[in-house]
């Protein structure tokens, strides 16, 4: 009896696969792959891409608590390309199989240089290649996308980085969503009331390192005669030449306002109970900076 149930257990080393019980649909295979840190742990906030040949995307997302990611996809020719923030990008070609498994087995991203920061001095914001954005809901549906086309700003880095300052003054009648009467409406009392309030400021507090090229950018915001802490979630792009040799630094912000903080707090509702302008603002930057000297 004991000797039966010996013989009868599974050897651990013989096991089946849970992908040998997979089914996969006529002319498809399956493409794994499991992405590592260079101390062989999961990059659990990776994100892949898989094209096919022509370049298009076949599939994308993220991975899975164990740091892999598994799908199905038509027999064929692919190329992978895996990224996270702080590591180089990882990119191969393979091909999956009819009704075959197409491992990659493990991927090892390498952390990546950050980029070179600004030097210290003095620096402005150049307006022909900045841009401030910013997305708003209309009842609830399509967003509405609008900007403001005039605005000026400087920024004084210094050593370390972290002490540096910038301000930044919008003109609120600059606002332009593409359609007239509604940049009206947004220019009128109901809402950014620049008769009253002809400008926006932004005066940084602090500047705090998040890892890699990722900075949170904190200060003082003011709209519409009210001001209020924001954070700007930053990634430093780098630096690079003009046209002219002059020294350029680029980065990318987002942040979201609320309209009540601001006192905005125009609420005209449809029938159904449903705001026309959603309560909430998510704001666009992408900012280059130009060498002052």
């Amino acid at each position: 009896m004991i000797g039966r149930r010996r013989g009868s257990r599974t050897n651990p080393e013989q096991r089946t696969s849970p992908l040998a019980a997979l089914e996969t649909p006529p002319s498809a295979g399956v493409l794994s792959c499991r992405v590592l840190d260079p101390v062989n742990e999961p990059v659990r906030h990776a994100e892949f891409v898989v094209s096919d040949t022509m370049g298009r995307t076949v599939m994308s997302g993220g991975l899975d608590p164990f740091g892999s990611f598994v799908i199905t996809v038509p027999a064929g020719e692919y190329r992978l390309a895996v990224s996270a923030e702080g590591y180089t990008p990882y990119r191969t070609a393979t091909t999956v199989v009819e009704n075959t498994l197409a491992s990659l087995g493990d991927v090892t991203l390498q952390v990546a240089q950050p980029p070179e920061l600004p030097a210290p001095g003095d620096w402005e914001v150049e307006p022909a290649h900045t841009s401030i954005g910013f997305t708003a809901r209309h009842i609830g549906l399509a967003r509405i996308h609008g900007r403001f086309n005039s605005f000026a700003g400087a920024v004084r880095i210094t050593d370390p980085v972290e002490r540096s300052a910038m301000h930044v003054v919008i003109d609120a009648a600059s606002v332009d969503t593409g359609v007239r009467m509604r940049d009206d409406h947004l220019r009128s009392a109901d809402f950014l009331d620049v008769a009253a309030f002809p400008t926006l400021e932004f005066y940084s507090e602090r500047f705090v390192h998040k890892g890699g090229t990722r900075w949170a950018v904190t200060g003082a915001l003011t709209l519409h005669g009210v001001t209020r802490t924001v954070v700007l979630d930053t990634e430093y792009l780098g630096l690079g030449n003009g046209m002219e040799g002059e020294v350029r630094a680029a980065c990318r912000a987002t942040t979201e306002l609320h309209r009540d903080d601001f006192t905005v707090s125009w609420q005209t509702m449809l029938a159904r109970g449903i705001a026309v302008v959603g309560s909430s603002i998510r704001v666009e930057l992408d900012v280059q900076l130009v060498r002052k000297g």
